[in-house]
């Protein structure tokens, strides 16, 4: 064995016995990634709603207790396309990543092959069979971190890709439950048109009466016809607007019409005809907790990670390359004058890769990698700014509706009366 090695030319054997004391100095190079701090207010400039628990992210829905809506929810998270293409962009992403890991280990491949020869005429060669088996294996030394930043690249964006998951998931049980509470406030108030146009037939009716009797103006009885009339033409059109709902419904949960109609027109729960309402919940004060519970904001998060990282990438692209190969065979020949001579090479040495000239090409692809980074530090900030603005809009209306409540009531009870 000590011959073999000495068989190896001075200057790879030189290379060879200084990767040991190289490795250990090694380091990635490119930026080392810091998790941005969102530039969050100190406070919401909007009333906060008092009262009850605050609710995590996870089954929010179960506050309404409607379990007509909480099944929905399911049905919807079992078929839809969106959830599905999310799922599917994980695996991919988690497959990436596989990848990038295993491009730090050693590749080994293996051969093996049969030949048949032999010839014939004046001077004819006696036919014999060749085999040969080989392992070839190489190995790139990371010497400058592109494997581990590829890592590092992949793994923030399976995160990413979880997390874009997770919010897909909450963005369709919000659009779920919007669209079923539009619905069941959509029936009450068709309800409330077919009564209003119950009570215009009857007094329709009885001005007419009025009217060919002669105890009432002709122009009473065709302006009470008239008001029948109008109120007929809101019923129908609020008919519709609840029929549409129902149809955005069927897309959205994936249920046949006729099924999603015999939930909702059943009385699961006692739940028939009622309003949902959530249960008492509170706002957390600080801003910047609530914007780190937002699965939309972790995702961009990563997707930042992972350009920086890419930065890495590109930047280790521009210095050496260090690859160790070898290679083991085994050649017999199996039939013929020669049969059962065989050999057995082999080689082994590192490979040295520097890059000399290429115009630029390696620079500007670091610099491409660097304004990618800053266009997903835009990108990450202007989510953040959407999320304080949504989260501030969603305060003003919570706070309009309540005030508006008491009104309402109070309204509502001098009809009545």
């Amino acid at each position: 064995m000590y011959r073999r090695i000495a068989a190896i030319p001075a200057l790879t054997r030189g290379l060879f016995l200084l990767i040991p004391a190289v490795l250990p100095g090694c380091a990635a190079v490119g930026p080392e990634y810091q998790p941005p701090k969102p530039a969050a207010p100190a406070k919401w400039e909007a009333a906060l709603p008092h009262g009850g628990l605050q609710a995590m992210l996870t089954n929010w829905w179960s506050q309404f207790n409607d379990p007509v809506l909480t099944g929905l929810i399911a049905d919807a998270g079992i078929s839809s396309p969106t959830l599905a293409s999310a799922a599917a962009r994980i695996a991919e992403a988690r497959a990436a990543l596989t990848g990038s890991a295993a491009s730090a280990l050693p590749a080994v491949n293996g051969n093996a092959g049969v030949v048949r020869s032999g010839a014939q005429g004046d001077m004819p060669i006696a036919s014999r069979t060749a085999g040969s088996v080989a392992v070839d294996a190489a190995w790139e030394i990371d010497l400058f971190g592109s494997v581990r930043r590829s890592t590092e690249a992949a793994g923030a964006r399976l995160a990413a890709r979880r997390f874009e998951w997770h919010d897909a998931r909450i963005s369709l049980a919000a659009e779920v439950a919007n669209t079923y509470v539009g619905y069941r406030a959509c029936r009450q108030l068709e309800a409330a048109y077919a009564r209003d146009a119950a009570s215009r037939g009857e007094t329709e009716h009885l001005t007419r009466l009025l009217a060919e009797a002669g105890f009432a103006a002709r122009a009473d009885m065709e302006l009470a016809h008239a008001s029948l009339a109008d109120a007929r033409a809101d019923l129908e059109n609020q008919h519709a607007t609840c029929e549409i709902a129902i149809k955005s419904m069927v897309a959205l949960v994936g249920l046949a019409e006729t099924e999603l109609r015999a939930r909702l027109d059943g009385d699961a729960g006692g739940v028939q005809g009622r309003l949902p309402a959530p249960a008492a919940f509170t706002v957390e004060a600080v801003p910047l907790r609530v914007l780190s519970q937002r699965p939309d904001l972790a995702a961009a998060e990563r997707g930042l990670a992972a350009a920086s990282a890419d930065v890495g990438i590109a930047e280790a692209n521009r210095y050496p390359r260090l690859t160790l190969s070898g290679n083991v065979s085994l050649t017999g020949v199996l039939g013929g004058a020669s049969a059962g001579t065989d050999s057995r090479p082999w080689s082994f040495g590192p490979a040295l890769s520097v890059p000399l000239f290429d115009a630029g090409k390696r620079v500007a692809g670091v610099q491409a990698a660097e304004a990618r980074l800053a266009q997903q530090r835009a990108a990450y900030e202007a989510a953040v700014r959407a999320a304080i603005n949504e989260v501030e809009q969603a305060l003003v209306n919570l706070d309009s509706a309540r005030r508006r409540e008491a009104d309402a009531s109070a309204a509502a009870a001098g009809y009545a009366s």
